[in-house]
């Protein structure tokens, strides 16, 4: 019989993407690990496999659709020898249209002051429940599971998908035994239902027609806005800053490029930066401090047994961090080659999920654009970050004397809930001895 090809969830904190490419047509013969279309997600563009053989008997989803959310039919595959006249079109048609949605408002419309409610869950539409005052209560499949397994009395919750159906989202941040929010209260953010922040005005209210030009949010930009809302709103940062004396670091560096072996091209085998030292020095810190490589749960904190150290990299559509994992065991050399090979793929948007997922501790350097100090947001479930600014040179006192070095100042963004303010202090002061003696890390 025919089955629904779903939109498949290729990481798994994604909710929806957009179909960008359907790389197979009505009436083609699929087989399983046959490529059918490209996805992307908040975070890179992947290719989606068939899992069963049949034909493909209708798309149901065009490609570029954007919003398609997690196990939205987007295509129906026909078992060998059936045809499309035996499958019911309109019931496997249902809700595309809520699953596959412009979040953006025709530009006819007047902006709404309030902020837009967060999309639904993937799911099907679900039949109503009565809750405890007898009315009846509108919640998502995945949503009642959830709840379900956190012990959280659906009818104490407010709904924010469409028509206030209680979606996924609003019980992944409840709390068992929590209360129902009286109908006065502030309106969530549009980040995310459960933050407990008022929404603020649509921009758009403050400007005259013709006067700016609308982008539209892609899933990247959606997503990052939703997660470092989150990641402000709900963890404690408090920020450590140390200066550092790149001074013997530099030397090291045109010492060790000037060795690297050249091919038959005569390019060097590889071309270290300043932004190496730091991953390393970060790894081997964090080997030093198991209490800072860790990461927050609500029942337990997890102790990392590796250095697992997150690359900030700026591309077009924003920010993603892929991870050098296991830092501690690579040298500098195989840390600046694979630190430019992700970044490369970040860019082409062709990371895969294990490779930005997880970590222990991330690093962003903006010290290349001149920029001399700043703060970062946390990307959990990371508990630090360090803010890398520029190296300059400045004027400081060296046994009495005025001298002028190369310095850097380093930033640190810490969870309270996991590392207290004296163990990232020690954290900072061994990262700064590694930077500025790097023959150190050899020990």
């Amino acid at each position: 019989m025919a089955t629904n090809i779903l939109m498949p969830a290729l990481s798994p904190t994604m909710e929806e993407g957009k179909l960008t490419r359907w790389l197979v047509k009505e009436g083609d013969t699929v087989k399983s690990g046959t490529i059918l279309a490209e996805i992307e997600t908040d975070k890179a563009t992947m290719e989606f496999e068939a899992v069963d053989e049949g034909k493909i008997g209708k798309i149901l989803v065009p490609e570029g659709s954007e919003g398609v959310k997690v196990n939205a039919p987007i295509a129906i595959l026909l078992d060998e020898g059936e045809k499309l006249g035996a499958v019911d079109i309109p019931a496997a048609m249902k809700n595309i249209k809520e699953a596959v949605k412009s979040e953006v408002a025709p530009k006819s419309e007047a902006p709404k002051a309030e902020a837009p409610k967060a999309a639904s869950a993937p799911s099907a539409p679900a039949a109503p429940a009565p809750s405890g005052d007898g009315k009846r209560l509108f919640a998502s499949p995945l949503a009642r599971r959830i709840a379900a397994q956190k012990g959280i009395d659906l009818a104490a919750l407010s709904g924010s998908g469409p028509r206030g159906r209680i979606i996924a989202d609003d019980v992944e941040h409840a709390q068992p035994g929590q209360a129902k929010p009286a109908a006065a209260s502030a309106p969530a953010t549009s980040a995310g239902p459960g933050i407990g922040i008022a929404a603020l005005p649509d921009a758009r209210l403050f400007y005259k027609a013709g006067e700016y030009e609308e982008i539209p949010h892609d899933s990247m930009r959606k997503a990052i806005a939703k997660r470092l809302t989150s990641a402000k709103a709900l963890i404690p940062h408090y920020y450590l800053t140390i200066d550092c004396n790149l001074t013997a670091l530099m030397a090291t560096r045109g010492a060790l490029n000037s060795a690297a072996p050249k091919n038959k091209e005569k390019q060097p085998a590889y071309k270290l930066s300043v932004n190496d030292f730091v991953v390393k020095a970060s790894a081997m810190a964090l080997i030093r401090h198991p209490d800072v490589n860790a990461s927050w749960t609500d029942t337990a904190i997890l102790r990392h047994k590796h250095a697992d150290v997150g690359i900030a990299v700026a591309i077009p559509s924003g920010l993603i961090t892929p991870i050098v994992f296991a830092a501690e065991a690579k040298g500098l050399a195989q840390i600046s080659n694979e630190v430019k090979e992700l970044a490369g793929k970040a860019k082409d948007k062709k990371l895969k999920p294990q490779e930005y997922e997880g970590g222990g501790f991330s690093v962003s350097n903006l010290g290349m654009f001149g920029v001399k100090e700043f703060t970062s947001i946390i990307n959990p479930p990371q508990s630090c970050i360090i803010a890398v600014g520029a190296g300059e040179e400045r004027a400081i006192v060296v046994d009495g004397k005025i001298e002028v070095a190369t310095m850097m100042t380093v930033t640190m963004s810490c969870d309270h809930r996991v590392v207290d303010g004296a163990t990232g202090a020690k954290f900072l002061q061994t990262l700064k001895q590694f930077i500025e003696e790097p023959a150190s890390m050899l020990l």
